[in-house]
């Protein structure tokens, strides 16, 4: 295991001292860029014994541009420079300010803006990184009357989680706990945590499909419909097929279900489909329309009109955009 962490970091290093000194060559940098696609990593972020979890400030010409992911869960604030996020199936932009909850185990990566890998020294990136284990103070502290608010922004980071507007007095609160130490700095990163799970103005980003997970809903019913959603989505399932695993007739299913998940039962076993077709879209091991028949589609046009009213764009634009 030790040797494949080393051969793991000689490569890591290997790809970021190329794009550090990458000339004005765009066609060098799509190379690089493309060739770091290649492989989802799973980086070691395991916490040092003296402390129970981590907390840095990254700096350099870029950041890490690895499509990645670690068992720990890591939040990030972008202190300098602009690029574009992957975290599971989401893409977009991010900024000088941006504040990210990335869940234990999602693939993610900050590629920065291409004149971010040039030979002009002007540009830096900067962030605040905080690597922690979803039980880094023991396995029933966050399920405690008084945390369980906590336990349930645990939960929802699984699908990555976009904070907005978060003051710059919270930002500078998160860039200092690496300089406190014991039950100081213990006390101020679960006040930071505390600041972001009462925050409303946030977006979860990987879709639900991509996931492959679903929020206990503490309904049976609700449970019991989703179980069995994923273990069948890739075949066509019947609003009667699936009233009858909910022991409800068809009609009653229906209002109920939208009344739970805010939106309609075909609308929700879409989204499944959609998310894990991005997934198979990045693993690059099968073609467009065989993915559009192993995820459930029965006819591509249909794939492509669905995927494109919830990604904005078709699949192979989607991959492209990853390129």
């Amino acid at each position: 295991m030790q040797l494949r962490q080393l051969i793991i970091c000689v490569v890591l290093v290997t790809i970021n001292i190329i794009l550090h000194y990458l000339s004005k060559s765009e066609l060098l940098y799509n190379i690089v860029i493309s060739l770091t696609f290649m492989k989802l990593y799973n980086l070691n972020r395991k916490v040092s014994v003296n402390n129970s979890f981590e907390a840095r400030i990254n700096e350099g010409y870029h950041f890490l541009n690895i499509w990645h992911y670690h068992s720990e869960l890591e939040l990030v604030a972008i202190l300098k420079s602009k690029g574009t996020y992957f975290i599971g199936d989401a893409i977009n932009d991010f900024k000088c300010g941006d504040v990210f909850l990335v869940g234990k185990n999602l693939p993610h990566m900050w590629l920065n803006s291409k004149e971010y890998f040039l030979k002009n020294k002007s540009h830096k990136a900067k962030a605040v990184a905080i690597h922690f284990d979803e039980h880094f103070l023991g396995s029933k502290f966050f399920k405690s009357p008084d945390m369980i608010h906590l336990s349930k922004l645990i939960e929802r980071s699984k699908y990555g989680i976009r904070f907005y507007n978060i003051s710059k007095k919270l930002i500078e609160e998160m860039s200092s706990i690496n300089k406190h130490k014991g039950f100081e700095r213990t006390m101020l990163f679960l006040n930071v945590l505390d600041k972001l799970s009462k925050h409303k103005d946030y977006d979860q980003l990987a879709s639900l499909g991509y996931v492959q997970g679903f929020s206990s809903s503490k309904n049976d019913v609700i449970d019991r419909v989703t179980s069995y959603l994923f273990e069948n989505f890739k075949r066509k399932i019947s609003l009667k097929e699936i009233s009858e695993i909910a022991k409800m007739h068809p009609s009653a299913f229906s209002r109920f279900f939208k009344k739970i998940q805010k939106k309609t039962y075909t609308q929700f076993v879409s989204e499944i489909r959609i998310g894990y077709a991005c997934k198979l879209l990045l693993e690059r091991n099968a073609t467009i329309l065989s993915i559009c028949y192993e995820v459930g589609f029965n006819n591509l046009s249909n794939f492509n009109r669905q995927f494109k009213a919830q990604k904005n764009c078709s699949p192979r634009d989607f991959i492209q955009k990853y390129n």
